[in-house]
């Protein structure tokens, strides 16, 4: 199997950025002609240059390796499972965060969106979801927007599926991984609302309205992620924690058994 010149990998880059061979030259403090002779395969990048213009085109880390190998060098960035005790302090940082967020659910999610760790806060908002989506490796956007699954008790799904979709859209933009792209096709051949009740002027963020049981509860969700990490796993992990959005949903979560 051939691999494809940096240059051509660059220039795909700068392409998705929607930036011209100026823009990136002077973001990368480098001449215009050195930039074309670098896209064209007239000049061959150094392993530093390489990485200054991945840098500059926030070209993720997994596909940083792609981009070195492809120039004719050794990836350096390692890629190891979230168990590896190398990553223990990560992992320490990600379950402290799980468990913090009790009695409220959390999850630690990868690049394609297979949970990867949960704190099994309130079991409760499971029932009724069908056994297959909660079997094996689970996807949380897949858990969430089949019919079988919470879509069935998102009382706003129109409009969290399109917050949700918007994610996954831009998340695809940055990364360019087929496999999200066959996901995002997937999910939007679900059944879904012809129209979602839209998000009030006045609001600050899309509420998810989840019935559990016979109440509703209202979450917000939010997102952390690992600060400049230089492991492939680490830069692809996220964690989503579900914020309570009213003293109703505070004061019911908190009355369930624990799971």
């Amino acid at each position: 199997m051939s691999i494809q010149p940096v240059g051509l990998h660059l220039r795909q880059w700068r392409q998705k950025r929607r930036m011209s061979q100026l823009d990136l030259a002077c973001e990368a403090e480098i001449s215009t002609r050195h930039l074309s002779f670098i896209e064209t395969g007239r000049a061959t990048p150094s392993r530093l240059m390489i990485l200054k213009l991945a840098e500059q085109l926030e070209v993720p880390v997994r596909e940083r390796n792609v981009l070195l190998v492809s120039g004719g060098f050794a990836p350096i960035f390692p890629e190891r499972d979230l168990d590896d005790p190398a990553l223990a302090a990560a992992r320490w940082a990600i379950d402290a965060v799980l468990n913090a967020q009790k009695p409220y659910p959390a999850f630690a999610i990868d690049r394609g969106w297979t949970l990867v760790a949960s704190n099994g806060a309130l079991p409760q908002m499971y029932e009724g979801v069908a056994p297959h989506l909660l079997q094996g490796k689970v996807n949380g956007l897949r858990l969430t927007l089949h019919p079988q699954g919470l879509a069935q008790r998102i009382e706003n799904l129109g409009e969290w599926r399109g917050h949700l979709l918007g994610r996954l859209q831009r998340q695809i933009e940055l990364t360019a991984d087929r496999a999200l792209v066959d996901l995002m096709a997937e999910l939007k051949a679900y059944p879904a609302p012809v129209a979602g009740p839209r998000v009030q002027p006045d609001a600050l963020m899309a509420p998810l309205r989840l019935r559990v049981g016979d109440r509703r509860l209202r979450f917000y969700s939010t997102t952390m992620v690992f600060g400049s990490p230089v492991d492939v796993t680490l830069s692809e992990i996220a964690v989503e924690s579900f914020i309570p959005a009213d003293a109703d949903t505070i004061a019911h979560v908190r009355s369930l058994p624990a799971g």
